[in-house]
Formats: C-alpha cells, structure tokens, sequence
C-alpha cells in the first residue's frame, strides 16, 4: 500500500474535538433546566477529567498535551454556553400553544403517533424525540394549538401534522 494511504505520520493519539451545535448569531442560548443540568454535569465531568489528565500528564512529562489541550476546549465551549444559557421554565400544566420546552403529541397523515419536546440546541436528541427549537418541525410547531394542522417542509415533500396534546 502506498504511504500516502496511510496515517504514520500522524500523532498516534490525535484528538479531535467536535464542535458543538451552533447558534447562529443573535439568537438566544434557550435552555430546559434539565438542559442546564446537563451542562453543569459535562462541566464538571471535564474538570475531572482534565485534572486527572494533567496528574497524569505530570508524571509522564506531558505526554498528554493534546489530550489537555482537547479538554481545555472542549471545557471553553460549555463555560460558553452555561455563561450565554437562558433558562426558560416549562410551562405549568396544560399549555394552550406549543412553546419552547413543550411537549407535543402529533398525527402524521398516515396515522402515525409522534411525541416530541421542543428544547435547546445542547440538548437535542431527535431519536429520542427532543429537538432543538431552531429546528424544521420546532419552528413549525411554535405558537400551534391542539387540533391546528402545521405544515413541515422536507426536501421530499411537505407533510401535514395534525397536533394531539400539548404538556
């Protein structure tokens, strides 16, 4: 095989540090205050991490520098969005509209059942029904109420959403 195909030039522990959702610009850091937990805990979780690393580091005379340096950054993200954060309490009881951290039940035309909640960009997880409020389907839902039809532009084809409940 051809060197060019293969990575021993390249460090052996190369990190990579993925960066996270965006927020375009002038648009709010909205948060679920489970979604500002999650933050703190990733916070936390990554000055463990990077205080265990630099012990390490220390007594392998700084072997881990990209390791730290991944650490260090990923750790000035979330110290940027916990500082940029608004958290938006969800709404008590029954909402009448849909509304950031809103949970919604929807009805496909074909039938199909869907329940999502609308939440920030840090803790958006689409296969476990939370999606970020700058999302396609959030947008669409924003300000709906129970029995109004929304409308979802996808590349394939507009879809009618019927909504079911709102909590």
């Amino acid at each position: 095989m051809s060197k060019a195909f293969t990575k021993e030039d390249a460090a052996a522990d190369e990190v990579v540090v993925p960066p996270r959702a965006p927020l375009p610009d002038g648009v709010p850091n909205y948060v679920t205050p489970r979604g500002l937990e999650l933050l703190r805990a990733e916070r936390q979780a990554l000055e463990v991490a990077r205080s265990a690393l630099r012990d390490a580091a220390d007594a392998a005379s700084g072997s881990d520098a990209a390791r730290l340096s991944a650490l260090g950054a990923r750790l000035f993200e979330v110290e940027r969005r916990i500082a940029s954060a608004q958290c938006v309490e969800p709404p008590p009881g029954a909402a009448a509209v849909v509304r950031f951290g809103s949970r919604v039940t929807l009805r496909d035309g074909a039938g199909r059942e869907q329940r999502y909640q609308i939440v920030g960009v840090d803790e958006a997880e689409p296969s476990s029904g939370k999606i970020a409020f700058l999302s396609p389907l959030a947008r669409a839902l924003l300000g709906a109420e129970v029995g109004d039809s929304v409308r979802l532009e996808k590349p394939g084809g507009a879809r009618e959403l019927e909504v079911l409940a709102i909590e």
